[in-house]
């Protein structure tokens, strides 16, 4: 069987409870706050861009390392066989661009 309380101890208690109760009562009040809100947000926005960053470098920094792997060996020397090619490419392009322009103009 539960033991008889004390008025005093009844009272002790109310006193704990009242104070808990102020104490997350305080807690919700600093939560709900508009500012505390929005901080929150901001945190969750800057956190969510900096991993999309993040990502995003990673990413781009994989794609080089793959293209640089295709045209340049080992030892660092360039591989001829790739590049050439694609600078002809390039030239190509860009006299085609050049080429356009002039059209346009006339």
């Amino acid at each position: 069987m539960s033991e008889a309380r004390t008025p005093a101890q009844i009272e002790k208690d109310i006193v704990r409870r009242r104070q808990e109760l102020a104490v997350t009562l305080d807690e919700i009040g600093v939560r709900l706050h508009p500012k505390t809100i929005m901080g929150d947000a901001k945190a969750k926005t800057a956190a969510a861009v900096d991993r999309t960053a993040g990502r995003a470098y990673v990413a781009a920094n994989r794609a080089v390392s793959d293209i640089r792997a295709q045209l340049v060996a080992e030892d660092g020397a360039p591989r001829l066989e790739r590049v050439v090619p694609l600078a002809m490419i390039g030239v190509a392009v860009v006299g085609l661009l050049v080429v356009g322009s002039k059209r346009r103009r006339s």
